[in-house]
């Protein structure tokens, strides 16, 4: 299936452009993008708050959505009604530099008041498999998950890297085969090495996901991820992407150089 996508300057169409199995929405600058990005979790939050008791929100670290938290801080939604998940952790103190949880808490936690009991967030600072076991188990009890169940998160924020990996899954890891665990210990190619991500099972299983992109650097990993075929061990940003209605892909032009020439 084919969707004509629109890509955006300022909130003009500058040109159309057919992508198949994707929402691509592609902004000038990557600060236009990550607004984009915010005010549309915005919206799915607050859509799921007039429906249900409480929504969940997994956020991803990095550069990119450091862009993105202002705008989801200063969006009129519940917070105390928001349960707040990572989708990956490096191992790290929560207080060190390289910490997700650090820039999500300055960033994101800060600016919304969400209350302590609804931030879950992943020990960094534990024994991976340790961590790994202990956020698995309190996804579960939050989302009171019967054994055998993946959890189904309301909104997913993720970003993808120059090689094409997703939360903390890089090309060629053997976790990208399993489709039954929550979140898992990975040793991944740079630094820091190990860390804790969830799996592919609630990546798939989201009710609606968010990939925010920006930079030159990730042309070609977008251009591969957004084509006919199917490679999650190559490209694992494919995984609850790919021939996925919900999702949605949030992107400047600089990393759609190579999408608009295909």
């Amino acid at each position: 299936m084919q969707q004509t996508l629109r890509l955006r300057n300022n909130g003009r169409r500058l040109a159309t452009h057919s992508v198949p199995d994707a929402n691509l929405h592609i902004y000038a600058s990557a600060r236009e993008a990550a607004r984009a990005c915010g005010l549309r979790a915005a919206e799915l939050l607050a859509k799921r708050l007039a429906e249900a008791d409480f929504a969940t929100l997994a956020v991803s670290g990095g550069s990119t959505p450091k862009l993105m938290f202002p705008v989801l801080g200063d969006a009129a939604i519940d917070w105390k009604r928001v349960h707040l998940f990572q989708v990956d952790e490096r191992c790290v103190p929560p207080e060190d530099a390289q910490s997700n949880y650090r820039l999500i808490h300055a960033e994101l936690i800060t600016a919304t008041g969400i209350p302590s009991e609804n931030v879950h967030r992943i020990r960094g600072e534990m024994w991976a498999d340790a961590a790994a076991e202990r956020y698995s188990s309190e996804i579960r009890e939050v989302l009171r998950i019967a054994p055998g169940l993946l959890p189904v998160f309301d909104v997913v924020h993720r970003g993808m890297g120059a090689e094409g990996h997703t939360a903390s899954l890089f090309p060629g890891e053997a976790l990208i085969g399993n489709g039954s665990g929550i979140a898992a210990a990975v040793t991944v190619p740079v630094a820091p090495h190990d860390r804790i991500t969830l799996l592919p099972g609630p990546l798939m299983a989201a009710r609606q996901t968010l990939t925010l992109v920006s930079g030159a650097d990730k042309a070609a990993a977008l251009q591969r991820v957004l084509s006919r075929k199917y490679e999650p061990f190559h490209f694992p940003a494919q995984i609850g992407t790919f021939g996925n209605q919900k999702a949605e892909w949030y992107v400047d032009s600089a990393a759609a150089a190579l999408v608009r020439q295909s």
